[in-house]
């Protein structure tokens, strides 16, 4: 496994960062949700970068659909960005949807109804 590299992971950390308040402000489109930024991976060369979102919307359709929004802005956030941050690239953005938050409240969710039908069955 490749070594990851402190410049990388500092980039990636203020992308998440200029990213959150750039879809807040400039992404005008009154299909898409509430978005956070979860998490941002740029690639060595910091060519690419991809950034999980998650949403609160709770329909597949709707998720779908404010992540080609945030995929068909993707252009317009990354000029954005080179006027912020002082890099002599900027990654290509590339937006996926999160789904480990809903798969831990899943999980959650079972171990709760597991401690619960042991606490009936030891009564």
């Amino acid at each position: 496994m490749p070594r990851e590299f402190n410049r990388t992971r500092r980039i990636a950390e203020q992308l998440q960062r200029e990213l959150a308040q750039l879809i807040r402000e400039e992404v005008k489109d009154p299909r898409l949700g509430m978005v956070t930024v979860v998490d941002v991976e740029v690639s060595r060369d910091l060519s690419h970068a991809k950034v999980f979102v998650t949403l609160l919307t709770g329909d597949e359709e709707a998720r779908m659909t404010s992540v080609a929004i945030l995929n068909d802005a993707a252009g317009m956030l990354r000029k954005f960005l080179g006027r912020r941050l002082r890099l002599r690239t900027i990654p290509q953005l590339h937006f996926h949807y999160d789904q480990s938050i809903e798969k831990g409240a899943e999980l959650s969710a079972l171990i709760d109804a597991a401690v619960a039908s042991d606490r009936k069955r030891d009564k």
